[in-house]
């Protein structure tokens, strides 16, 4: 019963306010995390690809009957995969405990929570762009984005 009490306490726990940021705060950290999530970005396209090796093979020992099991080949594969595993696990805590949000690590979306003329929005930056030039309101998504100066209308074009 003890630890039902404790359990219902800590889900009442309010969570920490969200962190705000200013354009130059976020473009700072955007600066400092593009590395992390970069090497997020690697490791779970490796990780799928050894989820990938390990099927196949698990295919293989089926359809033998489990006869011929490459033991050290699936430890050296096992071993990998947790190696990327905490990679992902360390890059991707590295760039959440910052505030920002991680929205697509398929193409390396982020979302650094702001407010502009009063209203909740995410600053956001895509792996690719050269800075954060846009931001959409928090109830909407990336194709909903708008540029922060309406002179910066597209990622190859320059500010006059």
């Amino acid at each position: 019963m003890a630890d039902e009490d404790d359990d219902q306490e800590q889900d009442e726990t309010p969570e920490p306010p969200q962190r705000l940021f200013t354009l130059t705060e976020a473009e700072r950290t955007r600066q400092e995390l593009e590395p992390f999530l970069v090497e997020a970005m690697d490791s779970r396209k490796k990780l799928s690809g050894l989820e990938n090796e390990f099927s196949a093979v698990s295919a293989r020992i089926m359809m033998m009957g489990g006869v011929i099991v490459p033991y050290e080949k699936l430890a050296a594969v096992r071993m990998q995969h947790q190696q990327l595993a905490e990679t992902l696990k360390s890059a991707l805590n590295r760039i959440l405990e910052t505030g920002c949000l991680i929205k697509d690590l398929d193409v390396g979306l982020l979302d650094f929570p702001a407010v502009i003329n009063k209203v909740d929005v995410y600053l956001c930056w895509k792996l690719g762009e050269d800075r954060i030039r846009f931001y959409h309101r928090q109830d909407e998504g990336f194709a909903s984005r708008k540029p922060l100066d309406p002179r910066d209308l597209g990622p190859g074009d320059t500010i006059q």
